[in-house]
């Protein structure tokens, strides 16, 4: 017997959504979106599974697609291009890819979520190994051009994670980590752009957040590894180094100049009086970490 999915039921308390005022409606969708946050909260184990697993292949210089159709493609756009300008990380290294490519990111093309050819071809040209990391998306794990991905990283021995927001879905049954953030019937119903849109995104967050900062590129809760692009984050680095290490602004400025600009290095000097080259060597042996670096720095030097 076929699973029944969550998403696809009619909510029985907006059954009179048509006749409420505008109060009235986001009200109610407020109060719906109160339980995203538990949804989310049962899946915690597994999603933690999925960083820690996603971490050791990042660590063997693999790459993460996040896959998807419609609203869940697009917000596993939206995540992979925050990464670069906020953590530093190689352009390829996190990529989004949304069925129908460009054009479905601006326009609705759903019928290109039924294409399993096309995302096999998409891996395939991008050389997709047993390093690399698929995390799919979609609220009814049961989409194509998803399942289709899953089951090609899994034929050449790469990790994969499902997000879903039904049940004991297709798409969980077949990854090494299946999420599922179960968001019930939405205010319309099957428009996932709403509860299980926002679940998928809060799941996307945790991923590529908890991943980068097991990676060392956050110091304390300070984003260390930033590309310095505009004032607005030169003068977030300069805040960073001040909250660090409590040296004055212009002390700041002066040594994240000195340091070519770079935070952690900058960070790492202040705080151990090293020279540029110890803190190269020094975080190259802690992987980046830089509370780490300084613990190693002190205990050579004793």
């Amino acid at each position: 017997m076929k699973k029944q999915r969550t998403t696809e039921n009619g909510n029985e308390k907006s059954r009179k959504l048509d006749e409420w005022n505008s109060l009235e409606i986001v009200r109610f969708m407020n109060q719906e979106d109160a339980g995203i946050a538990n949804a989310v909260k049962e899946a915690l184990p597994t999603i933690s599974l999925a960083v820690d697993g996603i971490v050791n292949r990042w660590k063997q210089g693999g790459r993460v697609f996040v896959v998807g159709a419609g609203t869940s493609g697009r917000l596993g756009i939206v995540d992979a291009v925050e990464l670069g300008p906020t953590f530093s990380i190689e352009q390829d290294r996190w990529n989004g890819i949304l069925a129908g490519g460009y054009d479905a990111m601006w326009t609705s093309l759903e019928e290109t979520e039924d294409d399993e050819q096309l995302i096999q071809a998409t891996l395939e040209k991008a050389d997709f190994s047993a390093t690399d990391v698929i995390i799919g998306v979609t609220a009814s794990g049961s989409t194509p051009f998803v399942l289709s991905a899953i089951h090609y990283g899994k034929e050449r021995n790469g990790l994969t994670i499902g997000i879903s927001n039904n049940e004991s879905t297709q798409l969980s049954s077949i990854c090494d980590y299946g999420i599922e953030a179960i968001t019930g019937a939405e205010v319309i119903r099957g428009s996932t752009r709403l509860k299980a849109g926002t679940a998928q995104k809060m799941v996307l967050n945790m991923l590529s957040t908890a991943s980068m900062v097991k990676l060392g590129k956050v110091y304390s809760n300070e984003m260390v590894d930033m590309k310095l692009i505009n004032k607005k984050l030169v003068q977030r680095a300069v805040q960073t180094l001040i909250n660090a290490t409590s040296i004055s602004e212009a002390e700041a400025i002066k040594v994240l100049k000195e340091n070519n600009h770079d935070l952690k290095v900058s960070i790492f000097r202040v705080l151990t009086g090293g020279t540029i080259e110890d803190a190269i060597q020094s975080l190259r042996k802690a992987d980046g970490h830089i509370k780490r670096a300084v613990q190693l720095y002190f205990q050579k030097n004793e």
